[in-house]
């Protein structure tokens, strides 16, 4: 996979993130904190009919929660809330180092490019941020 940081896709999430913005009318709103390097997050989601319709964040961090947060949103709005928790899943999985099927990766798209971070442990809690804040808000459970 190369290098994440000359990563094409990963630096123009980063640097021009499309879903980095406060939202109207979320439904959903929860707070993410990674306090060993001080990112936050607050993702907000607009579900209809057990659809995710709108995906956004606001907050600030190093690079790999920012992109990351963009690459869920990205990938999560339009899906039903059960697979955007299948994804969050899949996701958390592959960052804490476990081996995805190629089906799996495909599904994950973009989100795939961060899988290297699992060989750093201590980048692996910033890009999974958003995920395990994804992930807390669905469940209705707020996140540690």
């Amino acid at each position: 996979m190369g290098n994440l940081y000359t990563s094409t896709t990963f630096m123009e999430h980063n640097s021009h993130p499309d879903y980095k913005y406060e939202m109207d009318a979320p439904t959903h709103e929860h707070d993410g904190i990674n306090p060993s390097c001080g990112d936050e997050l607050t993702l907000q989601l607009r579900v209809e009919n057990d659809v995710i319709e709108e995906a956004s964040f606001t907050g600030h961090g190093c690079a790999i929660s920012q992109a990351s947060a963009d690459i869920m949103a990205d990938l999560i709005t339009g899906e039903t809330v059960e697979e955007a928790r299948r994804l969050a899943g899949l996701f958390l999985a592959m960052i804490r180092g476990e081996k995805l099927s190629e089906d799996d990766l495909e599904d994950l798209d973009e989100a795939a490019q961060l899988q290297d971070i699992s060989h750093m442990p201590a980048r692996v809690k910033c890009a999974e941020l958003a995920w395990r804040t994804l992930d807390g808000m669905l469940e209705g459970q707020t996140n540690q």
